[in-house]
C-alpha cells in the first residue's frame, strides 16, 4: 500500500519540525496511544490500545529516523505488530518553508499482514487517506494553537515593557491549550469518510480501527 501527498501547516518549519520530533506531542494527537517514548538516537517505541466495535487490542511499534536534515526532512522505517496484524513501512517526508505557514511532501510504502490484509485493498486505500488527512489536519490545529499562545504572550510580554530576552523566554515557556479527540471520535470522523456500504457500519468501525492502529506510526512520523 502505497501513501504519497502534501500539506501546508499554518505553522513556520522550525515549529514543524519540532513537533514532528516531539513524542509528547505526538502523543497528545495519537487517540488511543499509550505512550511514546525514544529508547535510542533517533529510535522510538509506542503503544496504541483501542477498543472499538468488534476490535479490542494493542499495537506496539517500533520507529526509526534515517537521512535525519534540521529541519528539512528524514527518511523512517517502521515497524508495528499486534493481535489484529502487522505492518512495515518506509516513508519520507520533507518539509518546506511558505512564509509562515510550513509545506510538507510525503510519500511511503507500508506492508500489511494478518486480520488487517484480509478486509481488501479499496477499503485499506480509502481509510489509510482518511487517516493521513484526518491526522495532519489534528497535528495543524496543535500548531495553530500553539501559534495563538505564542503570539498572546509576546504581546503581553512587550506590553509590559519586557527586554527582548525575557520576551523569547515567555515565548518558548508559552503554554498551548490543545485537546486531541477521542479514539470513539477519529472512528466516527473517518467512517464518515469512508464508503459506509461498503460493508455493515459496526464491522466498518472496527476495521477503521486496525488501520488506525497500523498506519498512525507511519503517517505521524511521516506519516505519516
Amino acid at each position: 500500500m502505497k501513501l504519497a501527498g502534501e500539506y501546508t501547516f499554518d505553522a513556520p518549519q522550525q515549529m514543524v519540525w519540532d513537533a514532528v520530533r516531539d513524542p509528547d506531542v505526538l502523543g497528545q494527537i495519537l487517540p488511543g496511544g499509550d505512550g511514546i517514548g525514544e529508547i535510542g538516537e533517533n529510535e522510538y517505541e509506542g503503544n496504541l490500545k483501542i477498543k472499538v466495535g468488534p476490535v479490542n487490542g494493542k499495537f506496539k511499534g517500533n520507529i526509526k529516523l534515517l537521512n535525519i536534515d534540521e529541519p528539512n526532512g528524514y527518511d523512517i522505517e517502521v515497524d508495528g505488530k499486534g493481535a489484529p496484524g502487522f505492518v512495515k513501512a518506509t516513508g519520507n517526508l520533507k518539509l518546506h518553508p511558505d512564509g509562515d505557514k510550513t509545506n510538507i511532501v510525503y510519500s511511503g510504502d507500508a506492508k500489511v499482514g494478518g486480520r488487517i490484509a484480509s478486509v481488501g485493498q479499496r477499503l485499506l486505500d480509502t481509510s489509510a487517506k482518511a487517516i493521513v488527512r484526518q491526522s495532519l489536519d489534528l497535528l495543524n490545529e496543535y500548531l495553530k494553537a500553539k501559534v495563538a499562545a505564542q503570539a498572546a504572550v509576546q504581546a503581553t510580554a512587550e506590553a509590559a515593557g519586557a527586554s527582548e530576552e525575557e520576551v523569547a523566554e515567555a515565548v518558548a515557556e508559552a503554554e498551548v491549550e490543545f485537546e486531541a479527540p477521542s479514539q470513539a471520535k477519529l472512528a466516527s470522523d473517518l467512517a464518515k469518510d469512508v464508503a459506509g456500504d461498503l460493508i455493515p457500519r459496526p464491522v466498518l468501525y472496527g476495521i477503521i480501527a486496525v488501520v488506525v492502529l497500523a498506519i498512525l506510526y507511519f503517517i505521524l512520523f511521516v506519516g505519516f
